[in-house]
């Protein structure tokens, strides 16, 4: 078996080599790029012919290198940074080389029992990016979306009331793109405000047109005119963000409801068109048969966990990966619970937390569960992470049946494990 240990950069990597036994018995420097990757690929076969016994331990998961060493065949072994920090010495000493030489130590270590990379496959690889990608525009959107709102009640607000508590609607947004000033807009005419309405496809353009003009007539606080033109152009800005973003999501969704079955959608119904299982993502109708689960959310879920859901040896292991499970600390006489575990998979656990959330209004069980933790004294948040370390537990058995969720099912099977438990 060879070690390998490697402090990766972005231009370059400190590489070092051991076997057991010797410790460790080279080091050396690479460039991140095609050259310096064969590099070491072949010192490493050189040294190990099977790649299979090339053990490599870094402090990351993502990105070009990692794919790389994973298609040469090697096994990949990702740890926390905590873990090389805490091997550092008590002056706790910051070198690329030195951390390096760790990680090599860390892969020689028979007992230490680390987690094997399972890379994702095709469908798998886009599901989780786009999922990422899409959640990341989410929190993108409520951003502008609040920087939106306190502009217009600073300079515009007529356009609260033109919103009407919708202020993503693309119709109100096209609107501020083309007018994004009071003054602007009072200068629109009715037949103005009509044809634009009809342009952005808004079903009533008179209705629409009419409320426009309310807003505006009405009376309210003067504004500064200097204010009113220098926040114009940020107006227009927000507004032209927040319709890419939301343009770019809607294409998301459509993706996202095609890998999971494996064909696009159509209809009213949403349905797919001629599926094809050998496109579909492993398990896909398994995970849009969950409760509070929709293209988006169980795009979330599915590409976190990934197709080899395998992995998850019991549900513990799916609860643990997404911090659902909660961590018990003893010392002494001292004990305590820590129901947020920090070492995990932070964009399935707030997936997770979003379903269970999700479900109470789709699940009969799910809210009765709820309910009755509420009633014991959690809090809100508290009882949505019981609930969603439940609904794992209920995934990681679909999953491994291959059987889609039934409710019925679960609720005879739920009653039946209650009512066998015994009294406290």
């Amino acid at each position: 078996m060879l070690g390998v240990g490697i402090d990766w950069a972005e231009s370059f990597h400190d590489v070092a080599l051991g076997r057991p036994g010797e410790g460790v018995i080279s080091q050396f420097r690479i460039e991140h790029g095609p050259a310096g990757v064969q590099r070491l690929v072949a010192r490493c076969l050189e040294l190990q012919p099977d790649p299979a016994e090339v053990r490599v331990v870094l402090e990351t998961r993502h990105g070009l290198l990692v794919e790389a060493l994973a298609d040469a065949g090697f096994t990949v072994l990702p740890v926390n940074p905590d873990l090389v920090a805490r091997r550092r010495g008590p002056a706790k000493k910051k070198d690329d080389a030195e951390d390096a030489r760790i990680c090599c130590l860390l892969a020689l270590d028979a007992y230490l029992d680390l987690r094997k990379l399972i890379p994702h496959g095709q469908a798998g690889t886009e599901l989780r990016a786009i999922a990422r990608d899409d959640e990341r525009a989410a929190r993108d959107e409520r951003r502008i979306g609040n920087r939106l709102r306190a502009d217009l009640l600073a300079v515009f607000p007529a356009a609260i009331d033109i919103a009407a508590g919708d202020l993503g609607a693309a119709v109100f947004l096209k609107l501020l793109e083309r007018w994004p000033s009071a003054d602007a807009l009072a200068q629109a005419s009715q037949h103005d405000l009509e044809a634009f309405a009809r342009q952005a496809r808004h079903g009533w353009p008179a209705r629409f047109a009419a409320r426009v003009t309310e807003a505006t007539a009405a009376s309210r606080l003067p504004v500064r005119p200097e204010l009113a033109r220098a926040k114009a152009g940020s107006i227009r800005l927000a507004a032209t963000q927040l319709l890419a973003i939301r343009g770019q999501r809607r294409q998301w969704e459509r993706r996202m409801g095609e890998l999971l079955p494996g064909a696009p959608r159509t209809g009213r119904d949403n349905t797919p068109k001629d599926p094809d299982p050998g496109k579909a993502f492993p398990g896909g109708e398994i995970y849009l048969s969950m409760p509070g689960l929709g293209d988006r959310l169980a795009a979330r879920v599915a590409g976190e966990i990934g197709e080899h859901f395998e992995q998850f040896p019991a549900p513990n292991a799916l609860q643990c990966y997404a911090g659902r499970a909660p961590v018990t600390r003893r010392s002494g006489r001292s004990e305590f619970t820590i129901a947020r575990r920090l070492a995990c998979n932070r964009y399935l656990g707030e997936a997770v937390h979003q379903w269970a959330f999700c479900s109470l209004s789709q699940s009969a069980w799910a809210r009765e569960f709820y309910d009755t933790k509420i009633a014991a004294g959690n809090n809100h948040h508290s009882a949505l992470r019981k609930l969603g370390n439940r609904w794992l537990e209920v995934l990681w058995h679909c999953l491994h049946k291959g059987v889609v969720y039934d409710e019925a099912t679960h609720t005879a099977n739920r009653a039946k494990a209650l009512s066998l438990k015994p009294a406290a």
